[in-house]
């Protein structure tokens, strides 16, 4: 009788993880760009995580998380396409990014964070993955799970401070995906538990 995992989620991970290794490595560059998207809750901060650890490459990543960017709880799309603007599409022609962290207690942009196009980069959050991040990522990634699931996790990881904001921020996620389709776009597809 085959034995049942203690966790599932992270053994999901886990295989996701040697995927997206894997693909990084057949990059065959020193800076490859991974565009990490998927809904609230569904595991992609834990996902990019992990992924930062197992690094495949010499040369060091960066990270850009897009919740240090959204421009507060209705934005999603603005937050996306600063990254798009700011990080990406500079990143692609070999110039520095520079994109400022957004102060949830204030309500306003903070310091500013540069992005050296000479390493690799992770992009992490949702609304990263359309048409033009795709084309500029070297390996695209989808983050997805049951929405019973995703709801226990976020909250459990956010707490009272994503509560009265979830509907909201559901409904901002159901317009991207709707409109971009980007699990379409990813050449690694991850259904968490």
């Amino acid at each position: 009788m085959p034995s049942r995992s203690s966790d599932p989620f992270g053994e999901v991970l886990a295989a996701a993880i040697e995927r997206i290794c894997a693909a990084v490595v057949a990059t065959s560059t020193s800076n490859p760009v991974v565009i990490i998207d998927g809904r609230s809750g569904a595991g992609k901060t834990s996902l990019t995580e992990r992924l930062i650890r197992a690094w495949p490459l010499r040369t060091p990543v960066q990270l850009v998380a897009l919740d240090s960017v959204y421009p507060g709880w209705d934005g999603l799309e603005r937050g996306a396409e600063t990254v798009r603007q700011s990080v990406l599409i500079p990143h692609a022609r070999g110039e520095l990014g520079i994109w400022r962290r957004w102060d949830w207690e204030r309500g306003e942009e903070a310091e500013a964070h540069a992005v050296d196009p000479a390493l690799g980069l992770v992009v992490e959050g949702c609304g990263a993955l359309t048409a033009t991040p795709a084309r500029l990522g070297d390996v695209t990634v989808w983050v997805d799970g049951p929405s019973d699931s995703r709801r226990r996790r976020a909250l459990a990881r956010d707490g009272d401070g994503f509560r009265p904001y979830w509907d909201m921020w559901a409904e901002q996620e159901e317009a991207h995906i709707a409109q971009h389709r980007p699990q379409e776009l990813a050449d690694v597809v991850v259904r968490t538990p």
